[in-house]
């Protein structure tokens, strides 16, 4: 169309939509347009085709399920397994031949697991889902909790974290089992061993706990147990045993000798225990002054006996005689008118019956009879001088008139007179009660039945 005026022309174009268009201004320039598609609802490839790497794309068309990218197309975007949707789960294709939006799958993946004291784990496939990571305890250890874990769909794992605790005891091995012979004279032994060393997988440093005797100490005979135990940090618990045995090696009981007695060190029968033997009073040692009992269980040298002292009857003065049994006998001495007097007889014959029980006593009997000139005096058998005779009574103040019995005791001392026969258990009593030393009536009583 065309428009006149009088001072003013003004230009219209008018074109049709769709064939590109050009904006006019009043300087009568134009610039060029993008082109707008001719909506064609029949083009099966409106839009671009759309692809979803790890993904699914799902589309419904105007025109059916062939047409995908048809103009008014809508598609569902789904992601696989393991993978996670980023932007627009539905676009739809626009008349501008574009899409309404965009999206992608990002993998998915589960945080990273912490490690475990004392343990460690591997994974098939790294943090993405469906890996499955496996836990494994160091040597000791056992694992608590699950064994494994997975990255689920959601982006967690499954289950808990485990943990590995320790319940492997300790090792421990103890020294060998030892025997110790006691030392010479001794009833102990001293025993050392080296203290055993634990190890365990998870400690490194561990106390171990001894249960009975120190090393380096003195053993008594017979069995000993010594036990060491350990704890880890875990209380688990590892023990070891072993024996000490010391022996005391021992010579066969050694008997006392017949009238004597022996005095023995340590215990009197152990290895290195010296024996003394001592003859009882009147009575002198033949043979070794000591025995030792060997390390092979034999007594050194041969027993000793104790035999009957010799008295010497034939000497001149009455001290010479006591001084024979000064420290080693006592002395009854027996005093009567004569060999018939009815005290003496009756007092003859228990003596004669007392006989042992006085020997074992120490006591030697002196009989002094009658007066002079038939005057005698004996020890048993043996007969004394006039001179000693005399010198007794004058010495112990003896009468020849009346029978009397004078007891002395070891030192030559006056200890008891008696002036009527004295049975054998009267005398004992008094012998028993106020002249033996508490050494003597031990000895005694081990005797006791001997005279029987």
């Amino acid at each position: 169309m065309l428009l006149l005026g009088c001072s003013l022309t003004v230009l219209i174009l008018l074109f049709p939509v769709g064939s590109g268009t050009t904006v006019y201004d009043s300087y009568n320039e134009f610039t060029q347009e993008d082109d707008t598609p001719q909506l064609d609802y029949n083009n099966p490839y409106w839009c671009h085709s759309l692809g979803l790497t790890n993904g699914e794309v799902t589309c419904h068309s105007p025109r059916g399920r062939a047409y995908k990218s048809t103009l008014g197309t809508r598609c569902e975007m789904n992601c696989d397994r393991g993978y996670r949707l980023l932007g627009r789960r539905s676009i739809q294709c626009l008349a501008n031949r574009r899409w309404s939006g965009t999206a992608y799958c990002r993998k998915m993946r589960c945080h990273v697991l912490p490690l475990i004291p004392h343990g460690r784990y591997s994974c098939t496939q790294g943090f993405v889902v469906d890996s499955r990571c496996d836990f494994n305890c160091d040597p000791g250890y056992r694992i608590e909790g699950e064994h494994s874990r997975t990255c689920q769909h959601g982006g967690s794992w499954s289950g808990v974290q485990p943990a590995c605790s320790d319940t492997d005891p300790p090792k421990i091995k103890c020294p060998p089992s030892r025997l110790k012979v006691a030392e010479p004279g001794k009833l102990t032994a001293r025993v050392t061993w080296d203290p055993p060393a634990a190890t365990d997988t998870a400690d490194k440093s561990l106390d171990v706990i001894l249960v009975g005797q120190e090393p380096g100490t003195d053993f008594k005979e017979g069995l000993h147990i010594i036990r060491y135990k350990v704890y880890d940090q875990a209380r688990n618990r590892a023990a070891c045993k072993f024996i000490v045995r010391v022996e005391v090696r021992r010579c066969s009981e050694l008997p006392a000798p017949l009238h004597g007695y022996l005095s023995c060190s340590s215990d009197e029968n152990n290895y290195g225990a010296a024996c003394e033997y001592h003859c009882d009073g009147g009575y002198e040692r033949r043979g070794v002054s000591s025995r030792v009992c060997q390390f092979n269980r034999n007594w050194s040298e041969g027993p000793a006996e104790c035999t009957p002292m010799e008295i010497k009857s034939d000497v001149k003065t009455a001290s010479a005689l006591l001084d024979q049994f000064y420290e080693k006998r006592r002395l009854l001495i027996v005093s009567a008118p004569n060999i018939s007097d009815p005290d003496y007889q009756l007092q003859n014959i228990m003596t004669q019956k007392s006989d042992c029980g006085l020997d074992l006593r120490h006591v030697t009997v002196i009989e002094l009879l009658g007066s002079p000139p038939r005057e005698t005096g004996r020890i048993k058998e043996s007969q004394l001088s006039s001179e000693v005779i005399e010198g007794l009574r004058q010495v112990f103040r003896i009468s020849r008139s009346y029978f009397s019995m004078v007891l002395l005791d070891k030192l030559g001392l006056d200890r008891e007179r008696f002036i009527t026969p004295m049975g054998s258990d009267e005398l004992y009593s008094y012998i028993d009660s106020f002249l033996l030393d508490e050494e003597e009536r031990e000895r005694l009583e081990l005797h006791r039945d001997f005279c029987d």
